[in-house]
């Protein structure tokens, strides 16, 4: 009877020891699958970037010395004879200048983004510079994640409140980017910047900045237009500017009332 019982026990542990043994080779499959499907995106968002570099090269050999010189001079002329000067590929090219504008993170890209409006229409060129300007902010995050994220949680490591931080941005980084990517003119590079040093998901960065982006680049393309052609729109423009200035001081008091509540 004490053989059986004794059995029983050791039968209980085995399977014990089993179902642990099995959830961790589970749990190691998963996190093993998990960063390899981080290590293909990295991979594929830099071959996706050379390629399109490469093939800028091969439309245009001349197209990085005048990409830089348009970049910097901040004449509007200047950006929107060069991006017609295309033809038929302005479009595209136009597309592939605002992509790599954000992708490197410090150029202004309000220059093309409202010769874009000028050149194709505010509704295309919209819907243009808001795919491009996304697009280009995801390969950004990407390459300064893959740069930055490792020395970021060293120094996290080493701080109470960088931890806490951290934590809240893992939870909260969704909302928080999705929110400052919305408003107009807002430096590009530091949010982008800032998403790299934090724990925010890939997939919550991308979608945050998808819908975020879309309101703020309409906003840039139509005041940017109307500024240019003021003269014909300018009742336009100044109900886009009030409306403006309403909703960013509607959120800034719901914050302050919320942080209120809060403390």
């Amino acid at each position: 009877m004490g053989v059986s019982v004794h059995g029983g026990h050791m039968d209980r542990h085995c399977s014990t020891a089993g179902i642990f043994l099995r959830k961790r080779i589970n749990f190691e499959i998963k996190k093993g699958y998990k960063l390899m499907k981080e290590s293909t995106i990295k991979i594929i968002t830099v071959l996706m970037l050379v390629a399109i570099l490469v093939v800028i090269y091969i439309l245009n050999p001349s197209f990085y010395s005048d990409f830089w010189r348009v970049a910097t001079s901040g004449n509007m002329q200047e950006t929107m004879d060069y991006i017609a000067s295309f033809g038929i590929w302005a479009m595209v090219f136009s597309f592939l200048l605002d992509v790599l504008i954000n992708a490197l993170g410090f150029l202004p890209s309000i220059f093309v983004s409202t010769a874009n409006g000028l050149l194709f229409g505010i509704v295309p060129g919209i819907i243009l510079s808001w795919l491009a300007e996304t697009t280009g902010v995801i390969i950004s995050f990407i390459l300064m994640r893959t740069i930055l994220r490792s020395s970021a949680e060293k120094l996290i490591a080493k701080s109470k409140y960088l931890k806490k931080a951290d934590e809240f941005s893992g939870k909260n980084g969704f909302k928080i980017m999705l929110i400052l990517r919305a408003m107009p003119y807002f430096p590009s590079g530091i949010l982008t910047a800032l998403g790299a040093v934090s724990r925010i998901s890939l997939k919550d960065y991308a979608l945050a900045n998808l819908i975020g982006k879309f309101p703020s680049t309409a906003l840039e393309v139509v005041i940017g237009h109307d500024v240019v052609n003021y003269k014909n729109n300018l009742d336009r423009l100044m109900i886009v500017i009030v409306l403006v200035c309403i909703i960013y001081g509607a959120i800034w008091y719901y914050n302050r009332r919320k942080e209120r509540k809060t403390a």
